[in-house]
Parts: C-alpha cells; sequence; structure tokens
C-alpha cells in the first residue's frame, strides 16, 4: 500500500517521527511541505495512505502547514492520518488539521495522534539535553512504533479531547499566525557570527540571505528556529521574553544539514 507523508520539521522532531513512520508501513515517500511552498493550485495525491507530520506552535500547526493543508487535494486517498510533534500540549493543532479538511473536502482525518518530543523554543527555557532528553525520545520511539502499527491496521483514531490546549489556541494561536512572517525582526546576530552560511542553508522556508557575510532576515519566517538551533558559534538569538542567550540549542540526534536542505526543495 502507498503511504505519502509530507512533513515539516525546524529542529528534526517530526522528520524524525515521519521517518518511523514510513520504515514500519514500508512502500513510503516523504515529501517535504516546505518545498512545495511556492507551487500553484490544488495538491493531488493518488496515494492509498496520506499523513502530514508537524510541530506545534502555540497550540496549533505552523503557518505554512495550515496553508498546505488547504491545498491538498486528499479526496482519493483510503486513509488519512496526521502526527504532531511537541514540547508541551498540542491536541487542539490535531483538531486544527482536522477542521480544515473538513472545510474544504469534507472529510476529516481518519486517525490523529500528538507525541511528546523535547521542547526547543529557547525563550520559553532550556531544551532538555543528555539523559533527559534520552528519556524523552525513547519514549517517543516506542509511541511512535505504536501508532505506525494503527495506522498500518487503518484504525480510526480521534485526536481526543484536550480542553487546556483548546483554551491556549484561543488566546495565543491567532496573534501567532498573524505575527509570524514578521516575527523574524527579534532575531540578531552577535560578533561571534563565523559566516558560514549554514542559518540560510538550513531555512526551509528560503527566510535568510547572506549580505555582507551576515545573516539578513527576509520577513517570511515561520519561527522554526532552525537559524538559531544550528548556527555552530550560537551567534543567532531570539530576543524575545527573556532572549536565548545561555538558552542551549536543540536538535534532534539524527539530523543533518543535508535533511534542511532537502525541504528548500533544491
Amino acid at each position: 500500500m502507498k503511504t505519502i507523508i509530507y512533513y515539516f520539521t525546524g529542529t528534526g522532531n517530526s522528520l524524525a517521527a515521519a521517518k518511523k513512520i514510513a520504515a514500519v508501513l514500508g512502500d513510503c515517500e516523504l515529501v517535504p511541505i516546505a518545498s512545495l511552498k511556492d507551487t500553484q493550485g490544488a495538491i493531488v495525491t493518488a496515494a492509498d495512505r496520506v499523513g502530514l507530520v508537524c510541530p506545534v506552535y502555540d497550540a496549533g500547526i505552523p503557518r505554512i502547514v495550515a496553508e498546505f493543508a488547504e491545498r491538498l487535494d486528499i479526496s482519493r486517498a483510503g486513509y488519512t492520518f496526521a502526527i504532531v510533534t511537541m514540547g508541551g500540549m498540542g491536541v487542539s493543532a490535531l483538531h486544527q488539521l482536522s477542521g480544515i479538511f473538513e472545510k474544504t473536502q469534507g472529510r476529516r482525518l481518519d486517525a490523529a495522534f500528538a507525541v511528546a518530543m523535547p521542547g526547543n523554543f529557547p525563550p520559553l527555557g532550556k531544551p532538555p539535553a543528555g539523559e533527559k532528553m534520552d528519556k524523552i525520545l525513547l519514549k517517543a520511539t516506542l509511541r511512535l512504533t505504536e501508532i505506525a502499527g494503527m495506522i498500518d491496521k487503518g484504525l480510526a483514531v480521534p485526536p481526543g479531547f484536550s480542553p487546556v490546549s483548546s483554551l491556549i489556541k484561543c488566546i495565543t494561536y491567532g496573534p501567532f499566525v498573524k505575527n509570524v512572517h514578521g516575527a523574524d525582526k527579534d532575531f540578531s546576530v552577535s560578533d561571534s557570527c563565523t559566516h558560514c552560511g549554514t542559518c540560510a542553508k538550513v531555512c526551509p522556508v528560503k527566510n535568510i540571505e547572506m549580505v555582507d557575510e551576515k545573516p539578513v532576515w527576509q520577513h517570511h519566517c515561520e519561527l522554526c528556529c532552525a537559524c538559531l538551533h544550528f548556527c555552530p558559534a550560537e551567534a543567532i538569538q531570539l530576543g524575545v521574553m527573556r532572549g536565548t542567550k545561555g538558552r542551549g540549542r536543540y536538535r534532534h540526534p539524527d539530523l543533518k544539514l543535508a535533511d534542511m536542505e532537502a525541504q528548500q526543495g533544491e
């Protein structure tokens, strides 16, 4: 049975989840959502199973994923599913995604899952590291194996009920979506920048250009923070809340630079 999984990732959690599911299902194609950002019209897929995997941002799905879902034609798919990776709460993101398909195509997702993985938005706290990170990742791997089994069996799995997550989304998600493309005004780069250009290479939406050997953000940001986490000198900071200096950095241990570059569609 052919499966296509569309994914978006900034630090690798969602890509790792997609790869785990693909390994269990077999005959599975992984497609980066960002690589289709500039295409026009509906995105039609004839796969038997269609899945989406993405992180949770402000209790909802990333703006790029929401816009993609509005264009994705799942009418020919026999089974549809979604997985969101999250550092805290995020079941509301699954309801949002399922609601998009119900509105555009009159059908909801057949199955929806949330998987806890290491939180990685440094303005809100220091990402887990060492043994703590390893425990979270191990638990996520076991959960994903369970999820893959349910998908393989074609089980119907509703997203569940999470009133707190829904309340947070009602409060925070609207402003997030409205302002996210301009959120890069809060990024800065220090004199420790080595001019390597890694930040531009890893940005899924090509939002960074190197000007005079320094990154310049182009104001179509998704706030995935890949630039911040991948910078080898930790020269990039995000100055919201209490900032990110000394807050550590995170990316999934299996994530490679080439994985991020693949999202740019080049």
